[in-house]
């Protein structure tokens, strides 16, 4: 019914007592999170302030409905252990007189709980048709308290006079594949849409599992399988917590979505595809989520699937680059090549380090491409989070630690909040405890809760890629018939923050014969943290509008300087360099190009250079060449001389 996923509201909840506020009846719904210092607004159920079997928890659905089933909880608490054992079901139409669900001439008591975490279902003998239902506790846990988190099985009856249900309908027009897919479902749904549109997609995969499943992706873009110059590529992922299956789930829509608009002639989507290489990777951890899905969308829980199969969060599995880079800045011993690109530790590296397939597999896919700007889908809440993740200070658990590019993340942050359907909106009930819609529906990562390792980090520090997490409903693993709905809050922001990959600077980093420079570094005057040309040379730098001195410089190559100015609307600004080789490059080249052997050119010199010092020197040449005898050219012959007879070009 929407107990967990917010579609009843709290005034449609009540309870028989209650023990304090936080404790009320509008926390009485399924995989409600409780704070971590319980208090009198945010606890983790509805609790009975009686102990007695008079009490109960009732849900009016605000029209007739088709009652089918209950699943309860216990308390969710660090402190506490409560649960409810036995129940029974009680059904009315008016709130007034209620009938009790009968096993013959006896009412019907259902089995509960046994623990508080693991949801526990009933199913009723035959659907009972009414507006309000109870649930009439029996026994509970011996040393705890009555108390229950609950869902509601069932389907609203048809009414279409009923103004309550039409207002809070959401209705979407996309033909999509609305359901949820396990491995099997998932790899046929991808294949489906490459069969539909073979110009602009291709299915890869970039390792396996631990149980050997292959971690597929598709590619969207209108030369599916290249990287093309001065064309930026960009990564969604999803179900890094295997349970968290709505972020799978809207991947899976959003490739149907657009290759059915780009066939249509959607010009926004034919845009995105032919100006964008996309790749979606909508299961980072396909055995987890083969367990929640085993389990169902109401029984898997909070945690069942969360972890690989080896017990390992992937997510909070990349290494630690955080601490190496403070520990480095609190020496004073930062280099300039450490602004990005830091590297990965060798420990981290060992075979037996506790390192999943899955992550290894991540860390390699991202090493491979240029990506410039990723997302990575979770659930359980409503907010876009940011980097860094982890706290600076050490043993804190919450600190605002902002980026280098703080800036630039809280732009792309609150364009995915800004344009979904519930993120920003003020009035909706938060979904745990944190009303993220205070701040705009985004929140720097460690001021909400500190944690070493994560994706989001390790992207930003040992890549050029920007990476944020969005959480992007309040149930994990919602309904089939709830996400078409959940589309609709999601599809826009999926699309915008896509587009965010044009905005900034880039170009080509050439050398003199304009050949494209890999690895060269581009640095803006003022932000602490670089990023590198690709292969070809080419780069994007996510920046905000503004004018910004940006430096491109690569080893053997002089730097240069110019001033780029970004605006307010969509699409980079073109920024390209050219930079020429310094002398002493040129010379280490040649040196090595022949070994640092004698090189015999007395009588080419004879013939080209009338210059008596110049002609001195070389005719040596054949008899003792060391790198100090270079440097002595360099700087005590007339350069142009040199340089020209060696094709250098000039000083």
């Amino acid at each position: 019914m929407g107990l967990e996923g917010l579609k009843i509201d709290d005034f449609q909840l009540h309870g028989s007592t209650t023990k304090r506020y936080g404790l009320g009846a509008h926390r009485g719904r399924l995989n409600i999170q409780a704070g971590l210092y319980e208090d009198d607004l945010h606890d983790g159920a509805w609790c009975a302030g009686i102990d007695d079997p008079l009490q109960w928890f009732e849900v009016d659905a605000r029209r007739l409905t088709k009652f089918t089933g209950v699943v309860t909880q216990g308390r969710n608490s660090l402190w506490s252990s409560d649960w409810v054992t036995s129940y029974k079901v009680m059904f009315s139409n008016d709130s007034h007189t209620w009938k009790t669900l009968k096993n013959g001439s006896e009412d019907m008591i259902f089995s509960a709980n046994k623990e508080k975490e693991i949801p526990v279902r009933n199913v009723f003998p035959a659907p009972v048709i009414a507006r309000y239902i109870r649930v009439n506790p029996q026994s509970w846990f011996g040393s705890g308290s009555v108390c229950m988190r609950v869902e509601i099985l069932g389907c609203p009856m048809p009414d279409p006079n009923n103004y309550y249900h039409r207002r809070n309908e959401v209705i979407t027009t996309d033909d999509l594949d609305f359901r949820h897919h396990g491995y099997k479902e998932m790899r046929q749904l991808m294949k489906v849409v490459n069969d539909m549109c073979p110009n602009i997609t291709r299915i890869y995969n970039i390792g396996k599992s631990h149980a050997g499943l292959k971690l597929y992706a598709i590619e969207i873009s209108d030369n599916p399988g290249e990287h093309e110059v001065g064309e930026p590529e960009f990564r969604y992922t999803a179900g890094s917590h295997g349970n968290e299956a709505l972020g799978r789930e809207l991947l899976l829509l959003l490739m149907q979505f657009m290759c059915l608009e780009y066939l249509s002639g959607n010009q926004r989507i034919r845009h995105l595809v032919e100006e964008t290489r996309i790749h979606l990777l909508p299961s980072v951890n396909p055995d987890g989520y083969e367990k929640a899905f085993e389990a169902g969308s109401e029984l898997s829980g909070w945690s069942l699937g969360r972890w690989s199969n080896d017990g390992i969060d992937i997510h909070h599995n990349f290494p630690d680059l955080n601490s190496i880079l403070w520990e480095l800045e609190a020496m004073k011993r930062v280099p300039r090549k450490m602004f990005s690109h830091l590297p990965i530790p060798e420990w981290y590296l060992s075979s037996n380090a506790s390192v999943a397939l899955e992550t290894r597999a991540l860390i390699a896919w991202m090493e491979k491409m240029p990506f410039v700007l990723g997302g990575n889908l979770q659930g359980g809440e409503l907010v876009v989070t940011f980097p860094y993740d982890r706290t600076r200070s050490q043993w804190v658990a919450r600190e605002q630690t902002p980026t280098p590019d703080d800036h630039v993340f809280r732009w792309l942050a609150f364009s995915y909040a800004s344009t979904h359907r519930l993120m920003t909106d003020a009035s909706r009930r938060v979904c745990h405890t944190e009303d993220f819609a205070k701040e705009d529906g985004t929140i720097n990562g460690a001021s909400w809760h500190t944690a070493a390792g994560s994706m989001n980090d390790f992207s930003y520090l040992h890549t050029n890629c920007f990476e944020l997490s969005m959480y992007v409903g309040c149930d994990k693993f919602p309904h089939e018939n709830e996400l078409p709905e959940e589309w609709e809050n999601n599809r826009e922001s999926l699309l915008v923050f896509m587009e965010q990959v044009h905005r900034g600077i880039k170009g080509v980093v050439r050398d003199l014969q304009g050949r494209g420079i890999a690895n060269a570094t581009i640095s803006v005057e003022g932000i602490s943290h670089d990023i590198h040309t690709a292969a070809d040379g080419d780069y994007w730098r996510l920046l905000n509008p503004g004018e910004y001195q940006v430096i491109a410089r690569a080893e053997g190559y002089s730097l240069s300087t110019r001033k780029c100015e970004v605006g307010y609307e969509m699409g980079a600004t073109r920024c390209d360099f050219t930079i020429g080789r310094t002398n002493l490059s040129r010379i280490k080249e040649i040196m090595e190009k022949f070994n640092k052997q004698p090189i015999r050119l007395s009588a080419r010199i004879q013939m080209q250079t009338s210059d008596p010092i110049t002609k001195g020197w070389f005719m040596d040449l054949h008899q003792s060449v060391e790198m100090e005898f270079w440097v002595k050219v360099v700087r005590h012959v007339k350069c142009g001389t040199v340089l020209m007879f060696f094709g250098l070009g000039s000083c």
